[in-house]
């Protein structure tokens, strides 16, 4: 042995061991003690893991809770519970631990306004972590700096209103045939249970491999059932604790052979073949000039960012509408006196057998109220994240590069201070007069990054929930539990089942 190599040796693993203590303990310290001379407290950094195994299981335990019992709209201690047990102890601005990340809670409109309209340049997306990309995909929702601004610029035009309306009658065609075999049961028996959310997870997919891909739900059938796979096992690696200092090392490594690593392998695999052979199918016939797809083909992506995004649509496109839809209709289920001037709207709106069109959607004008609230009290996600590239100031905070900001959008829309005594409740006429503040309301975000097809969202589910009201009456079925929780989305755990009859 060279008498060079084991004191070299012993140099590195020294090298090593300082950057790996000065990374998770030092640096956390120190940025710990900044926070706390401005007043911002939190739970305390524990090293190497912070407080990512506390938070882990908080989440593994709203799980596991009782159903609320009655249908209370009061649902951030299910739905973001570790924000609802730290703010009862330290506020509403607060500093949590993701390993050796620090997360800087903001949850006042003024900062979050901050934050999300923040025109220097340094507050950026967080990166997805390296497994969550395997269900998203490196798309829209996980890029930054000139490759995003390349493909929301490719991307846009496929979501200027003028488009959206471009697809209403495929979102017609396409609710009319789930309405139609609800109205066949019905002749059988006069009501029927329908179990909403997985319907409207059929229905959205429908909708979304029509217009945005160009094709039929059997042909996307599969890639929709491999999305589903892979957002569970998803899920288990949003949740897994990191070792800080050590990127690429997750506590079940990534890279080793493990039943599950193999899984999500195979599943990734497959769904981007399965997306390719949709592209190549595009080319052959000329490419469908209204859908998705032909956009991104048309604007020079390399083939392989386009299947990037369409596992991004695939996924975000069908779980966010069809779980806006589905809270919405339990909350009109539970409040039939809404329900009653909804429908009369259509019916006043929509004479006799007029099919919506892009000019009644705007005329829908108490539809729009619930909507609004139904987003309001049940947004699709919880809470974003966003980080600081550079030092900046938010209000008074002083905040140092590389600390996240974690903006609670459950916990800010049930905000009493903000929205008033009644924020738990159903209430869409809050809606009829313009809010204090922009940053109080943002189910799809807000800013340069706000959700691409959010205007493709509302547009679906006015007209869905249009042709709903126009043939059925609906109720609470009694086997609904109300069980809110979050699965990458906010969440009816064990369904959504709801009774209709027809008018």
């Amino acid at each position: 042995m060279h008498p060079f190599i084991l004191p070299v040796t012993l140099v590195i693993l020294l090298f090593i061991f300082i950057k790996f203590i000065y990374s998770t303990i030092w640096i956390p310290y120190k940025i710990q003690r900044h926070f706390y001379k401005q007043g911002i407290k939190g739970p305390g950094y524990l090293p190497i893991y912070g407080n990512s195994v506390e938070f882990k299981g908080e989440f593994d335990q709203s799980y596991s809770k009782k159903p609320m019992g009655y249908f209370s709209h009061d649902i951030v201690h299910r739905v973001d519970p570790c924000y609802h047990k730290w703010t009862a102890m330290y506020g509403k601005t607060l500093l949590f631990w993701h390993g050796s990340t620090p997360k800087l809670v903001l949850a006042q409109p003024e900062m979050l306004k901050e934050v999300y309209l923040n025109k220097s340049g340094h507050v950026v997306k967080v990166k997805f972590p390296p497994l969550a990309e395997q269900l998203f995909g490196k798309g829209l929702i996980d890029l930054h700096g000139e490759k995003w601004s390349v493909h929301r610029k490719i991307a846009n035009p496929a979501f200027v209103m003028d488009r959206v309306k471009s697809w209403i009658p495929e979102v017609v065609d396409s609710a009319q045939k789930v309405l139609k075999k609800w109205e066949d049961e019905t002749r059988e028996r006069y009501e029927i249970e329908v179990d909403v959310l997985k319907e409207f997870h059929f229905l959205s997919a429908e909708i979304l491999s029509k217009t945005a891909f160009g094709s039929n739900f059997e042909e996307g059938k599969h890639i929709f059932e491999l999305q589903d796979q892979q957002a569970a096992l998803t899920l288990q690696a949003l949740r897994t604790v990191y070792i800080p200092g050590l990127s690429t090392v997750l506590i079940k490594c990534r890279f080793l052979p493990t039943r599950d690593n193999r899984k999500r392998w195979n599943v990734e695999k497959e769904t981007r073949q399965l997306i390719r052979k949709l592209i190549e199918r595009d080319r052959r016939e000329g490419g469908n000039s209204k859908c998705l797809l032909s956009f991104l083909l048309n604007g020079g992506l390399p083939v392989d960012e386009v299947i990037d995004e369409c596992q991004t649509f695939y996924f975000a496109g069908k779980e966010a509408v069809a779980i806006f839809l589905s809270w919405t209709l339990l909350l009109l289920a539970l409040h039939p006196e809404w329900q009653t001037k909804a429908r009369e709207e259509v019916f006043r709106v929509c004479k006799d057998d007029e099919i919506p069109n892009g000019d009644i959607l705007n005329d829908l004008k108490i539809v729009n109220l619930i909507l609004n609230e139904s987003l309001r009290l049940y947004p699709p996600v919880p809470a974003v994240v966003r980080e600081a590239s550079k030092d900046i100031n938010v209000g008074n905070l002083d905040v140092p590069a590389c600390t996240q900001f974690y903006l609670p959008i459950a916990a800010v829309h049930h905000d009493t201070e903000i929205w008033g005594a009644d924020a738990n409740d159903f209430n869409p006429q809050r809606f009829a007069e313009p809010r204090k503040h922009l940053a109080s309301f943002f189910p799809f975000s807000l800013g340069s990054r706000i959700c691409i097809g959010h205007n493709f969202a509302i547009m679906e589910g006015k007209i869905i929930l249009a042709l709903i009201l126009k043939q059925f009456t609906f109720q609470l079925s009694p086997t609904y539990v109300h069980a809110p929780v979050t699965f990458l989305t906010v969440t009816p755990q064990f369904g959504a089942q709801i009774l209709f009859k027809r008018i």
